[in-house]
């Protein structure tokens, strides 16, 4: 019985993180974008990489979440290769934009790291 409602309800509830995910990066990337445009016509610093990136990363979050949630409903080896793979590379990189974002707030100076400034 259990295991009837996990395959019921298991596909949305991956779908529902998938468009998390989708939109968390979408509407970080609009934003960033946003940002960018308005420091380009008046000059002003604004921390858009540090921006970006922690919006693919928390999209990226979201996304391997669901794909960790499909390895429940995996029914044969080869899946599970291709489940193992995406995971890899979703977690691969996530680490690289963490690695980014930290490069990015240590050389970055104090007031570029502020909200106010690019």
């Amino acid at each position: 019985m259990l295991e009837h409602i996990v395959a019921q309800f298991l596909p949305e509830i991956i779908s529902l993180l998938e468009l998390i995910g989708i939109a968390v990066i979408t509407f970080g990337s609009v934003k960033a974008f946003y940002h960018y445009s308005k420091a380009f016509l008046t000059k002003k610093r604004y921390p858009i990489r540090i921006e970006l990136a922690n919006a693919l990363a928390l999209g990226l979050e979201f996304k391997m979440g669901a794909e960790i949630l499909k390895t429940v409903l995996v029914r044969s080896l080869n899946e599970i290769l291709i489940l193992g793979a995406i995971i890899l590379l979703r977690a691969l990189l996530s680490l690289m934009i963490h690695f980014e974002i930290k490069a990015e707030q240590q050389h970055g100076s104090p007031e570029e790291a502020s909200p106010n400034n690019y």
